[in-house]
């Protein structure tokens, strides 16, 4: 995403995540610029540079989820960081056979929020403490603080989202409930200051993207079922 992108996403509407970070900041804002003091004036100011950040990082930008059937699109926005098929976390329901899992790594500067990768049925969610190291390396999956759902979709397939915090990364956020039924591209939750989301595809599935690939969330094709 160059900057132009970046800084036009952030005028949107940000997620009501955002809110009680925005009256903080805003508060913060108002106060100390109707001080006389010098301090609390400069205080004021960095209200006001924190209240752009939250609203630029809780971004919502609008997504044009594709209409065509059988399709998995990406759960986040970010950069694909690793491609490999292995074994899918236990105790969430998915057969305990190899598949293909694609993790896509968030920087501070992309869109937080996660989306329904397919049109399913959570069946399943666990979530487990962990460390918080870089959400890049690639035994965060094992070690560090994550949140994982189990998908089952329309042809009895099922898929896993894991969202895993990262080094600066300290809070998950999941708002999917178990036996609720979710729409392709639908918003579930959100890691707050970077981090990492491991998608692994139904079994039989091969992932349609590349290391490095920039991913969009909601929008970016995975794989096909």
């Amino acid at each position: 995403m160059s900057i132009l992108q970046s800084i036009k996403s952030g005028i949107c509407k940000p997620h009501r995540a955002s809110h009680p970070f925005l009256i903080i900041a805003a508060t913060v804002s108002i106060l100390g610029r109707m001080t006389p003091w010098r301090l609390t004036r400069f205080i004021g100011k960095l209200g006001l540079i924190l209240f752009g950040f939250v609203w630029y990082f809780f971004r919502n930008p609008k997504r044009i989820i594709p209409v065509e059937e059988n399709i998995i699109v990406s759960p986040a926005d970010g950069t694909v960081s690793a491609i490999d098929c292995i074994m899918p976390p236990a105790n969430l329901g998915m057969p305990e056979k190899p598949v293909w899992r694609v993790s896509i790594f968030l920087s501070v500067f992309n869109v937080h929020l996660q989306r329904i990768p397919a049109k399913g049925t959570v069946t399943s969610r666990v979530y487990i403490k962990g460390k918080f190291l870089n959400a890049s390396l690639d035994k965060a999956s094992e070690h560090n603080e994550r949140n994982a759902i189990c998908m089952t979709l329309p042809n009895d397939k099922k898929l896993i989202i894991v969202q895993i915090a990262g080094l600066i990364a300290r809070r998950i956020v999941c708002e999917a409930i178990v036996e609720n039924q979710y729409e392709t591209g639908d918003i579930y939750g959100l890691i707050r200051f970077g981090s990492r989301v491991d998608l692994y595809l139904p079994e039989g599935c091969l992932p349609n993207v590349q290391v490095g690939q920039t991913m969009i969330g909601g929008e970016t094709i995975v794989s096909k079922l």
